[in-house]
């Protein structure tokens, strides 16, 4: 754990400098504070990893201190000191969140051990919400282009420079942004994700930077928002052309300065992020046309990282396809059959305007559907032409084109959005409130439908 931060706050300067000794000797960096509010301050100012707590100081008493802590960094560890240590403050600081309680004058291997063990625990939990629900990240392929990403990807992650991943959605710009995360040295902080177009415009301030309690009707409560949970760890804003210039502005400061406020506070609060952008805009025509801003665009495009289509590298479909089945059968526990050579040329022939997450869920699909012994080209082709339902369409050919009724319901949704963007020249929000949406809930419904504009 050498490298990490400890504040230690308490009143005597003797204990401060007996513990700056200790920690500094096996390899921590120390923080002092002499009161409670000071100690607020430091930690507001360097975010340390481990706060040493005095429990008697004047003015305000470490439970006090310990109370804002924990309110303001619910995941931060706090270990008590007290010369005058009793069962009932003991089980108070607990109840308040502390991790541990020791008794002054602190033992040097006990208290290396505790803070030690502290910090594990922390490590422990932000590594296991980073992780939560995803077993693998993989870039998978062997194409030229694939490989020079993995080789960037590589040289990049050490640095502290902001990326900028680009390329079409389905493309693969979070596994881009996972592996960034974990080849650099604040893997074992959290990774935190921000889909910026799937947040309403008029939420998104409070989702990045959280709000008081009262800040509006409805916030009973403290919250904390990504900025802050990223701490030591990457924050990835994906799909960042869609916000709001409103927003653009106060994430512009907080990547600066390294400072944001929650929404209804004036507290200036301090963030160790890693920025991670992604976007399937051409940021540059935004840019002219006055809807992003040149400066954050600088700002995030420290090194720029493109992800070419599907299309464009169809030598790495058969890898993909191989994948994808034997993951798929591993985790529903199948037995399905395999794509035959002709059927995975069979797919890369085709365009896959969703780029890889069409492909997978193509994939899927058809590893349940397929009766036959292998899932062929031959097979493939009919399955295209049975299924296949675009605009234009008679009533007759989509009525009798699909086997079940949620099958139907899914086509006729993605052929009348289809033509309500095509109507509207493929403009997001005009769409959206041309057919009653909200933009999000339009977003989502593109996205699992595999709607992607025509080059």
């Amino acid at each position: 754990m050498a490298g990490k931060t400890v504040l230690v706050i308490d009143d005597e300067a003797g204990i401060r400098k007996s513990l700056k000794m200790i920690l500094e000797y096996a390899g921590y960096h120390v923080e002092e504070a002499e009161d409670g509010i000071a100690g607020l301050s430091q930690a507001r100012k360097h975010r340390p990893d481990c706060v040493l707590l005095d429990i008697k100081m004047s003015g305000m008493d470490g439970l006090e201190v310990l109370e804002s802590l924990m309110s303001d960094y619910p995941v931060l560890p706090v270990i008590i000191l007290s010369g005058h240590g009793s069962i009932e403050t003991a089980v108070r600081a607990t109840r308040l969140g502390a991790y541990d309680f020791l008794e002054k004058p602190p033992k040097k291997d006990r208290i290396l051990l505790t803070i030690r063990n502290a910090l594990n625990l922390s490590n422990l939990e932000a590594r296991m919400k980073a992780s939560e629900s995803n077993t693998a990240w993989e870039m998978i392929g062997d194409s030229s282009a694939i490989k020079a990403i993995r080789t960037l990807v590589q040289r990049v992650a050490p640095s502290p420079l902001p990326v900028l991943v680009r390329g079409e959605s389905g493309t693969g710009k979070e596994l881009v942004a996972r592996a960034i995360h974990d080849a650099s040295n604040r893997n074992d902080g959290p990774f935190i994700q921000v889909n910026c177009a799937a947040i309403p415009e008029d939420l998104i301030e409070n989702e990045l930077f959280g709000h008081e309690k009262g800040a509006y009707s409805g916030a009973g409560e403290r919250r904390t928002g990504k900025f802050e949970m990223a701490h030591h760890g990457t924050l990835f804003l994906d799909e960042i052309g869609d916000m709001s210039l409103k927003t653009q502005a106060k994430v512009l400061r907080a990547l600066q300065e390294g400072e944001y406020q929650r929404v209804g506070g004036n507290r200036t609060l301090h963030a160790d992020v890693r920025i991670v952008a992604a976007t399937n805009q051409d940021l540059e025509v935004m840019i002219q046309e006055g809807s992003f801003r040149e400066d954050l665009f600088h700002r995030i495009n420290g090194v720029p990282i493109w992800i070419p289509p599907l299309r464009d590298r169809n030598e790495d479909i058969p890898l993909l396809v191989l994948y994808f089945s034997t993951r798929f059968n591993a985790v529903n526990g199948l037995q399905t059959p395999p794509f035959s050579k002709d059927g995975i040329e069979w797919l890369q022939r085709q365009s896959w305007k969703g780029n890889i997450r069409e492909l997978k869920n193509f994939i899927e699909r058809h590893l349940i559907l397929c009766t036959e012994p292998t899932i062929s080209g031959a097979y493939l082709q009919r399955s295209a032409g049975s299924v296949s339902v675009e605009v234009g369409q008679s009533s007759d050919t989509i009525l009798t084109a699909h086997n079940t009724l949620q099958d139907f319901k899914d086509a006729a949704e993605k052929a009348f959005l289809i033509q309500k963007l095509q109507q509207n020249n493929w403009n997001i929000k005009a769409t959206a409130e041309a057919i009653g949406t909200p933009r999000s809930n339009l977003y989502k419904r593109m996205q699992f439908l595999g709607i992607e504009r025509s080059p």
